[in-house]
């Protein structure tokens, strides 16, 4: 049986061995597992919506597990808090404990959104821009989970 990391985002650090083109070093990645349990597959981001990749084809089977180690792991999209405040160019700056939105850009590279409050009336809701802060891996690696549930259907 061969060992490949679990399912999740990646970035890989070195190209795909006979699949250069398609798998470059410094993209982003998703290794995925069918639900039928077939081999784990790789692929390459689809589209972005709301700051998120959708994944679909093509898939390429993985099954080289030396390249597999090469992948660099990412944490999950979603919502997380700033560790620390964050100066920006321009003076100005995101406090310690905001809520952001954490993506990831093509090559891998995580950026964060911070979430502001909306009052449009009606609804009290979050609200995330479409322009973000590229940010270092060690940024991505002190980010804490902030546990938001996803909004029950009507």
């Amino acid at each position: 049986m061969l060992e490949l990391p679990d399912p999740g985002l990646y970035r890989t650090t070195e190209p795909m061995p006979g699949n250069e083109q398609a798998f470059p070093a410094d993209v982003l990645v998703y290794l995925g597992k069918p639900s039928n349990g077939g081999v784990k597959f790789v692929t390459r981001p689809g589209r972005n919506h709301h700051n998120r990749w959708y994944w679909g084809e093509p898939t390429t089977p993985l099954r080289s597990p030396s390249w597999a180690s090469t992948l660099f792991p990412l944490r999950s999209e979603g919502f997380y808090t700033l560790p620390d405040r964050i100066e920006l160019d321009g003076g100005g700056y995101w406090l310690k404990n905001a809520i952001v939105q954490l993506g990831y850009n093509e090559r891998g590279r995580g950026i964060i959104f911070v979430g502001q409050r909306q009052d449009d009336g009606e609804q009290n809701v979050l609200s995330f821009s479409d322009r973000g802060l590229l940010i270092s891996d060690d940024l991505l690696s002190r980010l804490e989970w902030a546990p938001i549930l996803p909004l029950a259907p009507k």
